[in-house]
């Protein structure tokens, strides 16, 4: 009887295990642990400011157009320097340049802080340093996302994404709710603060990153046009990989209804809900990430982001059609699942076979693809509800969204049939990780 219950015990362990999220890059990886921690801190502080924002606007002009122009300021600077900080993350020490542009980050939160602290805050303060943060990020984000493969194991690449998911939804869903508090009850100067302090933080944290990733010599030249074209045609040539791109900027274009929360608050009746508008994708994320285990264990990843995109335009579909505000935030939350599991796939491709000396290059086109979509969707479903109303708005796009995911699938067979098993671009990023990790040794 005793050996009956250790073996169910151990069938049950297994089960779990096969469930739970693969926390082993934490366990193991003393840097990617230091760039999670420092994303943790630097994310939740990031949320504080960009709920201070919009409000700060508001209560200065009390205008909807300034508001809504916030975001637009960031598209340019997000399409020149997305692709130019790629390109720097392939030629220089990304460790340094990760810390130069936190610091450049830092600045940002200070300025607005002390904007915030003037007798007569100046409201195209929040323009300028609107674009600066779009700038910062552009910069640095290629070269940490290129980073993050060089800190863990090829087989726990996919516990590394997962991760790095868990910890956008859960600082979303923390920084978007204290934020709002803060900023309504003690002011957005104190939420500017607590921003500045958290980058601070978050810098003293990677300054003890020892990995610097440089991939390429110098004597290769700079970062140019040419090398950033290098990059861009290497995504074309790989169709699986251009699909991905494609996937996740359709699915923001067609079906990202964030802009018109206010209204579905509205429709139902229930202004205190918009609070739980904005975080029930984040919650269905964070389920997802949390129960991440299972896909380690899924080959097919091209078909996965199909399905799982798919999935997340017909969530959407439902919650625009919903009858009450219950079985709306049950589709989004769906829909953040949904949302989650097609993104760490889109970066187990990005992650295992993409080549280290174009990695940074290939993270400033995914920084478009899913930075420029959500500016263009909220525009979208604005007009459209506009015209239409807000029901067809909502649902049209998410059945749009869908469709597309599956026609753009059905188009690129190369993503489709992408198997980790098979594909020789993985199989030599693997070689060249085993030989450089021989050299190292």
């Amino acid at each position: 009887m005793a050996d009956d219950t250790a073996g169910r015990t151990d069938d049950d362990a297994a089960s779990s295990s096969r469930w739970r999220i693969d926390v082993r890059p934490l366990r193991q990886s003393r840097d990617f642990r230091t760039i999670f921690l420092a994303g943790v801190v630097t994310y939740l502080g990031s949320m504080f400011t960009f709920v201070a924002i919009p409000l700060q606007a508001q209560q200065l002009t009390g205008s909807f157009v300034v508001v809504g122009l916030l975001g637009v300021v960031e598209v340019v600077p997000l399409l020149v320097f997305g692709l130019w900080g790629g390109a720097l993350a392939d030629h220089v020490d990304r460790r340094r340049l990760i810390l130069l542009t936190e610091i450049g980050a830092g600045l940002c939160s200070l300025t607005l802080l002390v904007n915030a602290l003037l007798p007569e805050p100046q409201v195209w303060v929040l323009f300028v340093v609107g674009a600066l943060f779009a700038t910062v990020d552009a910069l640095q984000r290629p070269s940490l996302e290129a980073l993050v493969p060089q800190t863990v194991t090829h087989e726990q690449l996919p516990g590394a994404a997962a991760l790095m998911s868990l910890r956008w939804s859960v600082g979303f869903i923390i920084g978007t709710s204290l934020g709002g508090l803060v900023g309504a009850y003690l002011g957005v100067a104190v939420a500017y603060g607590f921003d500045v302090l958290t980058y601070v933080v978050s810098f003293l944290l990677l300054r003890g990153l020892s990995h610097r990733g440089r991939v390429r010599d110098k004597d290769d030249g700079g970062p140019s046009l040419r090398t950033i074209g290098e990059g861009v045609s290497y995504a074309w040539g790989r169709k699986d990989l251009l699909g991905t791109y494609a996937i996740d900027t359709l699915a923001m274009v067609l079906a990202f209804p964030w802009a018109v929360f206010p209204f579905v608050a509205e429709k139902y009746d229930a202004p205190w809900a918009l609070g739980l508008l904005y975080a029930a994708s984040s919650i269905g994320a964070t389920i997802a990430s949390l129960t991440s285990g299972w896909t380690s264990r899924v080959h097919r990843h091209g078909r996965a982001i199909v399905v799982a995109a798919s999935l997340y335009g017909l969530a959407i579909a439902g919650f625009g059609l919903a009858p009450s505000l219950a079985i709306a935030l049950v589709f989004l939350v769906a829909a953040g699942a949904f949302d989650m599991v097609s993104g760490v796939f889109r970066s187990l491709v990005w992650n295992q076979s993409v080549p280290d000396e174009l990695r940074g290059r290939l993270a400033g086109i995914e920084l478009l693809s899913y930075s420029i979509g959500p500016q263009l969707g909220s525009a979208r479903v604005s007009l459209m509800a506009q015209w239409r109303g807000l029901a067809f708005s909502i649902a049209s796009g998410g059945i749009l969204c869908a469709a597309a995911v599956l026609a753009l699938g059905a188009a690129l067979p190369t993503m489709w049939r992408y198997d980790v098993r098979t594909s020789p671009e993985v199989a030599a990023v693997r070689r060249a990780r085993e030989s450089q990790s021989n050299v190292d040794d």
